[in-house]
């Protein structure tokens, strides 16, 4: 009987505390997130995937195609083409399949222009590896619409770029005078053949 009673007070007891906790939290303010209404202010030190620097001067991406960071990349998960504009190069396609990536950030460091950096993206789940391969250059475009900046196209080869230019003609030199071969004029001409022989004169004769 007396284990039985305690068993109710103890209870009672753990009751009680558990609505004193929750009744001391109800009247302070929310330290929640309301997700996904509310979204969270990332630490300066997140490492979300890579994604281009627009330049406020430019309104437009810095990279120039280098492959600098493709190569560097550990995993070997960059897949970058550029194509040569004019006398610059210029990505056409800057793919990355982030589900491989070790956030180790050497593609970030080791970019000449300084043109990449890591976002704040923290809302990447998926169902399956495709909807990690992120799109660096649309994905840049949706930022330049959503300040209003006018969009950077995807850049096409020019026909002098890629040696489909007609080639120019180039002037003939001028070739020097042939000369002339002196021909000889034949001491004797030779009888046609069918016809008679001229018959030597006695001058000739007396020579031979």
């Amino acid at each position: 009987m007396t284990s039985y009673v305690k068993e109710i007070l103890t209870g009672f007891y753990s009751l009680l505390a558990g609505m004193g906790v929750t009744i001391r939290y109800f009247v302070k303010p929310i330290v929640t997130v309301q997700y996904p209404r509310e979204k969270l202010q990332m630490s300066p030190a997140y490492r979300g995937h890579t994604e281009f620097v627009l330049d406020p001067e430019t309104k437009t991406h810095r990279c120039i195609a280098c492959e600098l960071c493709s190569r560097t990349c550990p995993s070997q998960l960059i897949h970058l083409e550029g194509v040569k504009v004019g006398k610059k190069k210029l990505p056409s396609k800057y793919v990355i399949e982030y589900h491989l990536c070790s956030l180790c950030g050497l593609c970030v460091e080791v970019c000449p222009t300084q043109a990449l950096q890591f976002s704040k993206e923290y809302r990447l789940a998926g169902y399956s590896r495709e909807d990690a391969v992120i799109d660096v250059f649309a994905r840049m475009q949706a930022q330049q619409r959503r300040l209003g900046w006018p969009v950077t196209p995807i850049p096409e080869p020019q026909p002098e770029a890629e040696g489909e230019a007609e080639a120019k003609p180039k002037p003939a030199k001028p070739k020097a005078a042939a000369k002339k071969a002196e021909i000889p004029p034949a001491a004797e001409t030779a009888a046609a053949p069918g016809e008679p022989e001229t018959p030597a004169t006695p001058a000739e004769e007396e020579k031979t």
